[in-house]
């Protein structure tokens, strides 16, 4: 005769790590706004994580990237779309991006490139120079891009003690030691 489990045992069992988040402000100071900081869990010894399947997109639109910055997992794929009336094109001058270069293509096309390892790449269009926007390419899931008043929240970072580093694209970047128990504040100042 077979013996089964109690119910409230099966839930127990079936429940995931704790996990809270990691939220705050970044005070950027020397700039306009605190926008445009990216802010994440470094690398966990013994962790990696695999790449999304679903592609991440960057936009060029009203002669600009969107966004401006754009953190993703290393591994992922980025479509980068054309949705201006002109040609554009895609590079990086960045040796961690491989010095990529889609070429130039129309409105309404689209053009991948896949980044294999941690970066912080540069994107610039040979059509028009005054264009720049910003891949961050991270070790780990959890990140988040600050909001024009520093506000972030990196969400689901499991319990535990970690390295969480700030990098910005005119600012020097900083780092300091986060445990994370549920619902986690830390706060963070970077300059010139």
């Amino acid at each position: 005769m077979k013996r089964l489990l109690p119910v409230a045992l099966l839930i127990v069992v079936a429940m995931p790590l704790f996990a809270g988040d990691i939220h705050g402000k970044v005070a950027a100071k020397g700039v306009r706004n605190s926008a445009d900081a990216v802010v994440y869990v470094d690398q966990i010894a013994g962790k990696t994580f695999p790449a999304p399947a679903e592609h991440a997109k960057m936009d060029q639109k009203n002669m600009l990237f969107v966004p401006h910055v754009l953190p993703v997992l290393e591994g992922t794929t980025i479509d980068f779309h054309n949705s201006d009336a002109v040609l554009h094109n895609v590079f990086s001058p960045d040796a961690c991006a491989d010095h990529f270069n889609l070429g130039t293509w129309p409105q309404g096309q689209v053009k991948s490139f896949t980044f294999k390892k941690p970066c912080f790449a540069s994107l610039l269009c040979k059509v028009h120079p005054e264009m720049e926007g910003f891949v961050t390419v991270m070790p780990t899931p959890y990140f988040a891009v600050t909001a024009e008043d520093g506000s972030y929240v990196i969400k689901n970072v499991p319990d535990g003690s970690y390295t969480v580093k700030v990098w910005h694209p005119k600012l020097k970047a900083t780092q300091k030691s986060v445990a994370v128990k549920g619902a986690t504040e830390a706060d963070f100042a970077i300059a010139k």
